[in-house]
């Protein structure tokens, strides 16, 4: 597509030659020959990788889909549309052009291919056609004639009558194969018989031994020490491996550093702590892990969340930020505000000529009369004055005064005799000592916002983020201990390592310039040297002035490059010799960049400080440059006055004037040449030298004492503290640091010169891949510990080689499918792959397959016979293959209320196309107004759903979509593999402001029974009945529970008269349940459906597969079911049922969201394994019970109506970032919230499980629980073979279904099968695109 573009012009000539090639292979070679006529070869391979990942495909399939809406011709292999006709034959084109004007224009897409034109006010001709076939070239000879006539706008969709139906494979993606646990026996024994596996110390014993120091295949348990250095040894191995199949991984750290706010500059007229009407408002810290509903910020009576707004009353910014923080201040948001007035600071300049002193005045005048609060809604009334195109003027102050202050003396006030000049100049100082840059500027909890954020619509929304991220921050410092009850938010937020008295972009600026000092040269061959040898030798001739004259390693080392015979010269020595008061890690050297020719009379300073810093101790040399940076000095010394009249108190006398009269120019010449051809200065230019990096030229104020200190805060951070460290660890002698310390600080930046000349220890830690030769290449350098899930994912990234690497990680084999070009098979055919493969793995071992795929793709596994849940290598015959299809793209968003600021909960959304408008729908969460649907590419139409969500609201406005904001028909272009996040904006109809979306009944249409959630699949197109319909949920992954499954559903349908739904979460579902499953609902007359929905972005992700199975058990319940889906009940899979579920449902839950079974308490032998009943637990439920999980029911009108769903979240996303929270993840989190959220305890014979409860209360059982058996660990299958008679008659009769299928496609599966095929492990993936 690219290539197409780029040739595509006036003078192209295309030809159907390239069909006429004898293969794929042939064609694509043909492609890139072409191509290289105009591209280079980087971009020849960049085409290749382009190719090979698919990157075009995606728009190609856009195209062809926006083809199907026209629709196209019958029988046309091209056609053209011109204002809504069309036609396939060229000589109707002149026709149908004729009245083309009168019809509607085309809307057109970003990025279409469009035929160079200088005349837009043309009709517009689409072509739909294949590039290179004999139509094409019909219909591109004359539409590219008329373009050139000006005639028409000519656009090119890519269209092909009849695509070919085999599916491509894709490649961009991780497959990994973790290992189970197995302490409860999952395996199926259908399939495998007689497993026996090992522990998981020996697990990673395996990795130790096999992979990393290759020795024997016995697996023996790990020591403790043993697995303290796995990494480091992971390490070892992988340098000591060849060049070729070394890696490299880059990691790249970013800061942002805080100003330390300066309170008596700033005016704040709200305090959270201070303020009465926050009198209400707990106070303690722990408030923070209380839940409240999504969206909504914890009232807590601290000064947690700070804006401090910058404005000039008088620029137009001023009226925005004031209207900005009466929106918090109304919305009784948390959030400190204040403002710091940058006025003029001219005293003869009174309120009565301006508009910003007088603003100022009159807010201290009414804060001393009433308070600060009253003084801000005054000056926001002042602004509600102004007009659009108004300028702020002092008549706005006035008229507010005398309409809220009719008594008031405005004169006073505002004249020149005014009382209330308060903080005039300090708001403007402050500003120019933060160094911020230019209006308007804000920060939160001192932090700035960077120009994108100050410059968007929604700057509120902007806020509201810093205040969820900085609720984060609290909550682990108080959950840590670093923060508590007793002391001050503020305070703890100014005393963290990285806040900063000034922002300086210089400083602060990614783009780094570095000096390279690798050389052995010195000053007598200095005027021959290249760049890096000069360098070296001003490196290792420096001399350094310190704080103290202790021999101790200074982290910083700082040089001033200046004139300093010049007084901006000396002003910026004396701002760095002010920072070396007080600091503690910083040294300091100078270079002399003299402004005009060397002499020594136009010298004298310089080489006066160069032989202070050559002969004096540090004490002495400090008191020296002090006297002489100052102004009197230097003028004394030019009139005449001689050095030695000059020098300080303790100095070496006779050294320095021996020193001085013998030093000459030699010194000054070679620090000129060295500023001007290595540091790239102008005669007299300044600039700072820190740990290697060149800040400059800066100009005569660009510096402050401030700015020092930032930069010793960000040198010392980033990198410094930590070198300086690992050399005193090394115990080096103090003239070998030296020299180690000089090495690392220069060299940080590089890391081979870094490693070579210091860490000798670590000479072999480097691995460097040569680039291919004559080749234009990237220099990376990367850190990494091997055996982390991160250095899985970049390690094919980074080869990008056409064989796997395996890395090992603890518990996990990675793949990371990624080709650099495309490879042909059999009969030149694409493709050949791209495919993960897994060779010689351990048999032993037991392992479950996940894919790590992009966070827009959805994906299901659509062919494999195996348990791709439980892989157990030594029980498989021949290849373990399985094939996985791109289903779906993601396509998300987030939606508020442009009214209230909030999200709409409840809203639905319709996607859909030009000729079928509803195809997929969804609802709006609280969270953040998250919203999800599928599609695929192509061109979709976003809508309000119609129903109560088209009669409410209507469309305000989108960002992020390919349609005009105006629109509300809100249109979005698929046409990559990349995700797609929209943002729209909803506001009520004026006679609906008091609606609810949740207050009233959803009618149990069609339309409301198909799904809600944009991820169902319906399996049926019949209308739901107005009878009862008993909707059923559960959950399965791997064959055993997938059996277990089968057997629940049977159980439940034997002891029903009521319809039956069942609801499946499909994402985790195998091939083989789906291909079943039509059978068995025909065979025993039963509905289903399948849902799915992709675990948001945004919600902390979980890695396990068996936790991530928990999470969509209880964190999406209200998104997953249609509207009009009132009640559900969740069953386990391995669960009995034997009785009426009808009667479940029917159980009235007190107007509590859901009903759970407590944990029984009958089996006493069990009470050790009751966690519940001591710490944490005890104290948290009090006189409440313990809920088990595996049955429950969900009254989804009441959990949606309060925003349960929401709430869950919330909850979730705080407690899950501690690892050890949550253990029992969909278990846990409900019992948690049990205090926010109530659970209706159902009564206990509703679930029997033979661990827990006695066996005299099963004979009251109306469902059985196959749990598991913490003191025996019994396997599940054998449990219910035990426990449960009925269970092998239901398993059988499936079982007896589940072989009629079989023979039914049994000749389609034989026909299918590959012959010849070797033994070995192999994961495929393939795309529907």
């Amino acid at each position: 597509m690219a290539l197409q573009r780029e040739v595509l012009g006036p003078n192209t000539k295309i030809f159907p030659v390239l069909f006429l090639t004898d293969s794929e292979h042939s064609y694509y070679n043909l492609i890139l020959k072409k191509a290289g006529q105009f591209l280079s070869n980087l971009q020849i391979n960049l085409l290749k990788f382009a190719l090979s990942i698919r990157a075009y495909s995606p728009t190609v399939q856009m195209f062809q889909q926006i083809a199907a809406d026209e629709p196209p011709p019958e029988g046309c292999s091209a056609f053209v549309v011109i204002h809504e006709k069309r036609t396939c034959k060229t000589n109707e084109i002149k026709k149908l052009l004729k009245k083309a004007a009168e019809r509607p224009r085309p809307y057109m897409f970003k990025k279409e291919h469009k035929f160079p034109t200088l005349n837009e006010n043309v009709p517009v001709v689409i072509l739909y056609a294949e590039i290179g076939t004999k139509d094409f070239v019909k219909f591109h000879t004359v539409l590219s004639e008329k373009v050139q006539k000006e005639e028409i706008v000519y656009i090119l969709r890519h269209y092909v009558q009849k695509p070919s139906s085999r599916k491509m494979y894709l490649s961009g993606y991780g497959v990994e194969l973790a290992i189970k646990s197995t302490e409860y026996k999952a395996v199926d024994d259908i399939q495998i018989k007689g497993i026996f596996l090992f522990s998981v110390l020996e697990v990673i014993r395996f990795f130790l031994i096999k992979h990393l120091i290759e020795s024997t295949n016995n697996l023996e348990p790990l020591k403790i020490w043993e697995l303290q250095d796995l990494s480091f040894q992971a390490a070892s191995q992988i340098i000591s491996s060849p060049v070729y199949s070394a890696l490299k991984v880059m990691k790249d750290i970013a800061q942002n550093f805080p100003i330390k706010a300066r309170y008596d500059k700033i005016v704040y007229f709200l305090s959270i702590e201070k303020d009465h009407i926050y009198n209400k408002w707990p106070t303690s810290f722990q408030e923070l892990f209380k839940q409240t509903f999504s969206g909504v910020i914890q009232q807590i009576r601290r000064n947690l969340y700070n804006l401090v707004l910058f404005i000039d009353p008088v620029q137009e910014h001023a009226a925005d930020f004031v209207k900005l923080a009466e929106l918090f201040y109304h919305h009784n948001i948390p959030l400190r505000i204040g403002f710091v007035f940058i006025l003029n600071t001219n005293e003869e300049i009174d309120g009565n000529e301006d508009a910003g002193v007088a603003l100022l005045r009159a807010f201290n005048y009414i804060a001393e009369e009433s308070d600060t609060s009253q003084a801000f809604i005054s000056m926001t009334n002042m602004y509600h004055k102004m007009k659009d195109g108004d300028i702020f003027t002092v008549n706005h102050v006035r008229n507010v005064l005398r309409s809220e202050f009719p008594h008031a003396d405005i004169q006073s006030i505002l004249g020149v005799d005014s009382e209330y000049d308060e903080k005039r100049k300090a708001g403007t100082t402050f500003y120019k000592k933060t160094g911020l840059g230019p209006l308007p500027q804000a920060l939160f909890n001192g932090v700035p916002f960077n120009g994108e954020e100050m410059a968007a619509a929604e700057l509120d929304t902007v806020i509201l983020q810093r205040i969820t991220d900085a609720m984060g921050f609290f909550q682990r410092a108080v959950f840590m201990g670093l923060l508590n009850d007793h002391m001050d938010a503020v305070d703890f937020l100014m005393d963290q390592r990285n806040v900063v008295s000034r922002i300086n972009p210089t400083i602060l600026d990614t783009k780094r310039r570095y000096i390279n000092f690798i050389s052995m040269s010195d000053f007598s061959t200095f005027s021959f040297l290249d760049s890096q040898d000069k360098s070296a030798v001003i490196s290792q001739n420096m001399k350094y002035l310190t704080k103290k004259d202790e021999d101790v390693i200074y982290a910083v080392t700082v040089w001033i490059i200046a004139d300093f015979d010049k007084p901006a010269g000396r002003h910026l020595l004396s701002k760095a010799l002010k920072h070396l008061k007080t600091s503690s890690h910083t040294r300091l050297g100078i270079v002399n960049n003299p402004m005009s020719k060397i002499t020594e009379d136009n010298t004298a300073v310089a080489r006066a400080i160069l032989t202070a810093f050559l002969t004096q101790k540090n004490s002495s040399l400090k008191s020296f440059l002090s006297k002489i940076a100052k102004e009197e000095t230097a003028k004394a010394l030019a009139t005449g006055t001689t050095i030695k009249k000059l020098l300080v108190p303790g100095m070496d006398d006779s050294t320095f004037e021996k020193k001085y009269n013998t030093l000459g120019v030699d010194i000054i010449q070679t620090h000129q040449m060295f500023c001007q051809e290595v540091l790239k200065l102008l005669p007299g230019q300044m600039a700072v030298v820190s740990n290697g990096r060149v800040l400059g030229p800066l100009d005569e104020n660009e510096f402050y004492t401030e700015d020092f200190h930032l930069l010793e805060t960000i040198t010392f951070s980033t990198s410094a503290e930590k070198i300086k460290g690992v050399v005193k660890e090394m115990g080096i002698s103090s003239k070998e640091t030296k020299k180690t310390v000089d090495d690392c600080y220069f060299h940080k930046f590089n890391l081979e010169f870094f490693i070579s000349l210091t860490f000798y220890i670590f000479f072999n830690s480097i691995v460097k891949l040569d680039p291919q030769q004559n080749e234009p290449f990237y220099d990376v350098i990367a850190i990494v510990d091997p055996l982390t899930r991160e250095a899985q994912k970049m390690a094919h990234l980074l080869i990008v080689r056409r064989w796997q690497f395996l890395l090992i990680c603890s518990f996990v084999f990675y793949r990371f499918v990624l080709e650099p070009e495309l490879t042909s098979g059999a009969n030149n055919l694409f493709p050949s792959g791209p495919v993960a493969k897994f060779l010689e793995m351990p048999e032993t071992l037991l392992l479950t397959l996940n894919m790590i795929i992009p966070e827009s793709w959805l994906v299901e596994a659509v062919n494999s016979s195996y348990d791709l849940d439980n892989i157990h290598l030594q029980d498989v015959e021949g290849i373990v293959t399985a094939e996985y299809e791109l289903e779906y793209l993601l396509l998300e968003g987030h939606c508020f209320d442009v009214t209230t600021g909030q999200p709409p909960r409840g809203l639905q959304f319709t996607l859909g196309m030009k000729n079928n408008p509803v195809m997929f729908d969804t609802t709006v969460m609280a969270n953040l107004g998250y919203f999800q649907l599928k599609a695929n590419p192509g061109a979709w139409t976003l809508r309000l759903r119609k129903g109560r969500s088209e009669d409410i609201y209507h469309i305000f406005g989108h960002e992020g979509a390919d349609s005009p904001v105006h629109l509300e028909d809100v249109i979005v272009v698929l046409n990559n593999f990349k995700s797609k996040i929209l943002k729209v904006k909803v506001q009520k109809k004026p006679d609906k402001i008091g609606e609810d979306l949740l207050s009233v009944e959803v009618t149990e249409e069609k339309a409301s029974w198909e799904s809600i959630t944009s991820f169902s699949d319906l399996q049926t197109e019949e209308k739901e009945k107005k009878n009862d319909v008993l909707n059923i949920f559960s959950v399965a992954s791997g064959h055993l529970y997938e059996r277990f499954l089968r057997i629940m559903m049977l159980s439940v349908l034997r002891h029903t008269k009521t319809p039956v739904k069942f609801w499946f979460l499909k994402n985790y579902l195998s091939p083989t349940f789906k291909e079943i499953i039509p059978h068995m609902a025909k065979e025993y007359g039963f509905q289903y459906e399948l849902v799915q929905y992709k675990w948001p972005r945004w919600l902390h992700q979980q890695t396990e597969k068996q936790r991530i199975i928990w999470g969509y058990k209880i964190l999406f319940l209200d998104v997953l079911f249609p509207l009009a889906v009132y009640k559900i009940i969740f069953v386990d899979a391995d669960q009995i049922v034997r009785s009426d579920l009808k009667e479940l449902r029917e159980i009235d839950l007190n107007g509590a969201p859901y009903g759970y079974v407590p944990f029984c308490d009958s089996r006493t032998e069990m009470d050790g394994y009751r966690f519940w009943k001591s710490g944490y637990w005890a104290s948290h439920l009090g006189r409440r019970k313990y809920h088990i999980s595996a049955l429950y029911v969900v009254d989804l009108k009441t959990f949606r109506k309060i925003a349960a769903g929401d709430r869950l979240r919330g909850q979730y996303q705080a407690l899950s970032q501690d690892p050890n929270s949550l253990s029992n993840l969909d278990q846990d989190l409900p019992n948690n919230m049990i205090h926010q959220l109530a659970i209706k305890s159902l009564p206990q014979e509703w679930l029997w499980c033979e661990t827990w409860c006695n066996d005299e209360s099963k004979k009251k059982a109306k469902t059985i629980d196959l749990c598991n058996n913490p003191k025996t660990k019994e396997p599940k299958l054998k449990a219910a073979l035990r426990i449960v008679p009925e269970w092998v008659q239901y398993d059988s009769e499936i079982r007896k279904l589940i072989k009629q299928i079989e023979k039914g496609k049994k000749n389609l599966t034989q026909s299918s099968r590959k012959d010849g095929e070797q033994r070995h492990r192999e994961i495929k993936f393939k795309s529907i695109c």
